[in-house]
């Protein structure tokens, strides 16, 4: 078995009732589309934010856990209390970067500048999908770094829509609403 070139290849096959499954394998579909067929980069700007704050978090919790093992409870108190503490406040800062700097993107695509003068064009795409409901959203958001302006567009469709009775994602009917919610952002930002 190879590496697959092309999304059609490899078909994506969940467990129909699990929410959480569908939405990533959506999620993982679109951000296929992107990639591969119009060739953007992918940024992992937001992702390394969640990282930093995780890792720093973490680094509290060592100290800590170090810090204990060198000076025993007595004496390590007020560095313990001090390292629990700012690994809660670590956590609240990430669930705040979470809900309103991410906002459910799954994917910041980087559209390179041909003339390479300008800075690239982002786009982002955020999804969601409710428990117990069967309606996604894919949203679309295009930002001209040049300008600063920003379109964005979006879907909701049933996800019975992308998937067949087996739970196979079928790209070769969601790979089209993909791109029209492209066209649909890109014909805006002409205007």
């Amino acid at each position: 078995m190879g590496k697959y070139k092309t999304i059609e290849e490899k078909p994506v096959k969940i467990d129909k009732w699990d929410t959480a499954a569908l939405k990533n394998a959506l999620d993982d579909g679109a951000k296929k589309v992107m990639l591969e067929t119009y060739g953007f980069t992918e940024s992992h700007a937001l992702t390394d934010g969640r990282l930093l704050i995780c890792t720093i978090a973490v680094g509290f919790a060592m100290f800590a856990l170090i810090w204990d093992y060198l000076r025993p409870f007595p004496e390590s108190r007020p560095v313990l209390i001090m390292c629990v503490l700012s690994y809660f406040f670590l956590m609240g800062v990430l669930t705040l970067y979470m809900t309103y700097k991410e906002k459910g993107i799954f994917l910041v695509a980087l559209e390179k500048d041909k003339a390479k003068v300008d800075p690239d064009n982002r786009w982002e795409l955020a999804s969601t999908l409710r428990k117990y409901d069967d309606q996604y959203t894919l949203s679309m958001t295009y930002t001209d770094t040049a300008s600063k302006k920003t379109r964005s567009s979006q879907i909701t469709k049933s996800v019975a829509s992308f998937f067949d009775e087996n739970g196979v994602l079928c790209m070769d009917l969601y790979q089209p609403e993909v791109k029209m919610l492209k066209n649909n952002v890109s014909v805006s930002k002409k205007e």
